[in-house]
């Protein structure tokens, strides 16, 4: 199933308490009541004014639906096409051993 970054444009966010926090919590758990398993909210990082929240849903339509039935902002959705951590040059390792390095035959260093 697709997962997708929302940005929500939400003022001083950052500065939400921690009770602030969990009511906007309760609200998302509330609202995906309604949609089974069919939307599942995987976490949300909380910035200065901004709340980025990850989303596993068949599409971008029921994200926004469940926007509308907690009262949240959708700025931006953004399905995700790849993940990548320090874990995933490691893997690509064996592959840059037999790629050229063009800088070094160009005589950069």
């Amino acid at each position: 199933m697709p997962k997708y970054v929302i940005e929500r444009n939400l003022p001083r966010a950052g500065q939400w308490s921690p009770a602030e926090l969990a009511a906007v919590s309760g609200k998302s758990c509330s609202a995906l009541r309604s949609f089974g398993a069919r939307v599942q909210w995987m976490q949300s990082y909380v910035t200065g004014d901004k709340i980025y929240c990850i989303y596993v849903a068949p599409n971008e339509g029921l994200i926004r639906e469940h926007a509308r039935l907690a009262g949240f902002p959708v700025n931006r959705i953004a399905e995700v096409t790849a993940v990548i951590d320090p874990a995933t040059s490691e893997e690509a390792a064996p592959e840059r051993e037999q790629t050229h390095d063009y800088a070094k035959e160009a005589g950069v260093y």
